[in-house]
């Protein structure tokens, strides 16, 4: 707690200082130091030194409260603050150090063998002399580190080599560890050499990845910085680089490839964790050339590699996630000296410094997911299901250039009696577990169908804070590869594969309630499509229920209604979908509420135990419990049924108010209503085509006219509105477009039947021995239900012959020119 506090008491202070000072981390985790020491005397700074090395830290809160550094136990030193020293017989650091030249402030600091060095190379006198400097001064450990054959030809060489090597540690101007921003490139004063100068927020700076471990060191003329080593040189670009290392050709054949190569060679702060062509050899064969065959996948895993930051190892203390330039993340850490990305030590070689960035040799490769087969995706939690689809032969399935979903269950769903079962049935489950598609998280919705590439369909379904597909739901970890996602589920899918009547039918233990059910005329509801949740109590819950009884409650076919329907909701609702611990309020169809929440993954309702949960069916899912479920604010006002209810319900207290009445539940709840329009024919006529000509009949010239007519008749309709009642039920669309085509049928028949579609002068002329042909096109037309009826009647009008018959004469009347019909 005190450690606490000191931090939140420290940062409040650098609230208040000015915005300039803001970007100082340095300075801001020095007044950190001061403020833990502040006990030990004056000007007192605490550092934490990783035990076992001699590597001494500013820390950071994070670092202090866990007492490590890089996974390694640190102890806490006191020492005087930069700049302050000492004083015999006094408590902490009261005196301040005294200021000197450059090269005598060389000694203040300890950088003793950089002073040597000035002094043999002849840069002791410009040093000494005037202007203003920053020396970043490399510390006596970092000098015996150097690599010895170049530590040897400086000291052969003190006059050039040695007197060029140290004014590549100098900048012509005086520079505080404030002045020092992140990403700022200095030039040295050798041949101006560039100095890349990294500040993180940690408060770790460093000159090309050599860090600061005693800063601001005030001298007369400039400043000096000790470093934990030698600054060598920065080389060209990171594409310089790898172009010319023979050790990653590997790497080079891969960037060339996938046209990442030349981004490396731009202007930038990169970070490349560069795999080494041992660890190109180490991955599988056939998973090498799949990537580095597919330009997609190998563009994925060079820029994995890459951060679109510079991070230099000595940066590094405890765990931190970057970006990669592929687009997801991967952990950078240390352990000890070593560094580690995701958690595994595989850096060979640190800190390679180029002008645009630090490349760190590592000897693994790291491939991301969106360069992965789909079935690769499969993490350690998910190994059996990985195995099983492998063994069973489904990775044949997953074609590369298909697109899948795999809905991977954990482990521990899969009991012994799964594994051991007959291997086509095994395969039938995994199956289940395919999606012909690739569906991510994001595009999951409510009442979603997806298919297997076994033909089940699988329904979606989503809640608050869970997706469940079928019975089981979905925990953290979705990912997604080159040809497909995986998500990670809690069971194994069973798709439904009867109605919530014939489960209830098919199982003894629900007997009782399902003779109930059909009592009050409500098995066609758990028989029909819809979604529904169902409390089914067992025939345990029955108990003490005699003939007699029953009989009173059949009886009663209202209050039997209300009693069975508060067991009904309307909506899926699985048990692994609810947050755990928070209740949910529904509503049942018979009005009142159920309260339904998972304890210790047991679903609870009404604070009743269901005994087996997540059953699901076609129209619905079922949870099992041991009790009659009743409505705790609705009376009863019958004393026999109250008997009755009280032999079957001891968890609460029914109440009774003598002749009251339960309310009436009409069955409409389910129903689709179908209200249907008249259908009213709109008629088009095209104008008739007569031909007239003469055709010898019976031997004898006939003078005949033809009329031609085309009639389009389009039917609109029939016009179907469909309504939910409030109280429950589904929109069936099976029924809905079943119904469609029954009223598009009728009306087809209806056109198709006798001669109402023949006008009055038509009907006279059928009866003066014209003749009518018929030709008939029907068609549905797509959105709008509509019938297009064609119709081309061809009369044929036979006129007077040409060579006139004599009239024959008839009692009471005039001669009748007769009409015959003409076949032609």
């Amino acid at each position: 707690m005190k450690i606490f506090f000191l931090c939140t008491f420290s940062i409040f202070l650098l609230s208040a200082f000015e915005q300039a000072a803001a970007s100082a981390h340095y300075d801001k985790i020095l007044t950190h130091s001061r403020i833990r020491a502040r006990d030990q005397g004056p000007n007192v700074c605490a550092l934490q030194q990783v035990m076992g090395t001699k590597k001494k830290y500013f820390s950071t809160c994070r670092n202090w409260y866990q007492g490590a550094i890089c996974g390694k136990k640190a102890t806490v030193l006191y020492e005087c603050c930069p700049g302050y020293m000492k004083m015999d017989g006094t408590r902490g650091c009261p005196a301040v150090a005294p200021i000197d030249h450059v090269y005598g402030t060389l000694g203040i600091v300890g950088a003793t063998s950089t002073q040597e060095y000035s002094d043999i190379s002849k840069l002791r006198e410009e040093i000494e002399g005037r202007g203003s400097f920053t020396f970043f001064a490399p510390s006596n450990e970092a000098w015996e580190q150097l690599n010895s054959e170049i530590h040897r030809n400086l000291i052969d060489n003190v006059n050039i080599e040695l007197y060029n090597a140290l004014h590549h540690h100098m900048v012509n101007k005086r520079m505080l560890t404030k002045d020092l921003k992140n990403g700022m490139t200095l030039v040295s004063m050798y041949n101006d050499q560039k100095l890349l100068i990294n500040h993180y927020p940690n408060g770790v700076v460093t000159v090309n990845c050599a860090r600061i471990i005693h800063g601001n060191q005030i001298a007369t003329n400039g400043v000096v910085h000790v470093v934990d080593r030698v600054l060598t040189a920065v080389g060209n670009t990171v594409q310089d680089f790898i172009e010319v290392e023979d050790d990653l050709s590997s790497l080079r054949a891969a960037a060339i490839t996938s046209d990442v190569l030349d981004i490396l060679g731009k202007p930038g702060h990169y970070t490349l964790f560069a795999p080494t062509n041992e660890a190109f050899e180490r991955l599988p064969r056939g998973v090498l050339e799949r990537i580095m065959g597919d330009k997609v996948a190998s563009e994925a895993l060079v820029k994995f590699h890459i951060l679109n930051t510079l991070q230099c190892s000595e940066a590094i203390t405890g765990g931190a996630v970057y970006e990669t330039l592929e687009g997801n993340t991967v952990e950078i850490g240390c352990d000890g000296e070593s560094l580690t990305v995701n958690g595994v030590k595989m850096v060979k070689r640190k800190d390679i410094v180029t002008s645009n960035g630090v490349i760190h040799l590592i000897d693994q490769v790291l491939i991301p997911d969106s360069a992965k087969q789909v079935i690769e995706l499969g993490g350690a939690q998910q190994t059996t299901f990985t195995e099983l689809v492998a063994q069973l032969g489904l990775t044949s399935s997953l074609r590369p250039e298909g697109q899948y979903t795999l809905l991977a269950p954990l482990n521990g769903a899969f009991s012994d009696d799964t594994l051991r079962m007959d291997q086509r049935l095994l395969r039938a489950i995994l199956q289940n577990h395919i999606i012909k598609v690739k569906v991510g998280l994001n595009e999951l919705y409510n009442g979603q169908e997806l298919e297997t590439i076994g033909g089940k369909l699988l329904r979606v379904f989503v809640y608050r804070t869970a997706v469940c597909i079928e019975n089981s739901c979905m925990v953290r970890g979705s990912k997604e590869g080159r040809n497909g996602f995986i998500h990670i589920f809690r069971q194994i899918i069973s798709p439904a594969e009867k109605t919530l009547h014939e489960m209830l039918k098919n199982d003894k233990r629900f007997s009782v309630f399902l003779s109930l059910v059909k009592a009050a005329d409500l098995d066609d509801v758990l028989s029909r499509p819809g979604e529904w949740t169902l409390f089914v109590p067992t025939n345990d819950a029955f108990k003490g229920l005699t003939d007699d009884d029953k009989a009173i409650l059949i009886r009663d076919k209202n209050a039997l209604r209300n009693i069975l329907l508060y067991h009904l909701i309307q909506g899926v609702f699985i048990g692994s979908g609810f947050e755990p611990g928070v209740t949910n309020i529904l509503k049942t169809i018979q009005g009142g509420k159920l309260y339904l929440k998972t304890v210790n993954d047991t679903l609870l309702i009404n604070e009743l135990k269901s005994r087996e949960s997540d059953l699901m069916a076609t129209n619905g899912v079922i949870h099992v419990i041991d009790k009659l479920l009743y409505p705790a604010d609705v009376p009863v006002g019958n004393d026999q049924l109250l008997t009755i209810l009280k032999k079957l319900i001891k968890y609460i207290q029914i109440k009774f108010v003598r002749d009251s009445t339960f309310k009436e539940i009409p069955l409409t709840f389910y129903k689709i209503n179908i209200i249907e329009s008249n259908v009213k024919p709109i008629i088009r006529k095209e104008e008739p085509i007569i031909k007239t000509y003469t055709k010898i009949i019976d031997g004898r010239p006939v003078e005949v006219t033809e009329k031609k007519v085309t009639e389009e008749r389009i039917i609109q309709g029939p016009e179907i509105k469909y309504t939910r009642i409030t109280a429950g039920g589904s929109d069936n669309e099976e029924n809905l477009k079943k119904l469609l085509e029954e009223e598009v049928t009728k009306v087809t028949k209806f056109i198709e039947g006798d001669g109402h579609l023949l006008e009055d002068e038509e009907i006279k002329r059928l009866l003066q021995g014209a003749g009518t042909e018929y030709t008939k096109v029907t068609k549905v037309i797509e959105g709008e239900p509509q019938i297009i009826e064609r119709e081309i009647k061809e009369v044929h009008l036979e006129e007077a012959p040409v060579r006139r018959v004599p009239p024959r004469r008839t009692q009471g009347g005039a001669a009748r020119r007769r009409t015959r019909l003409a076949h032609s």
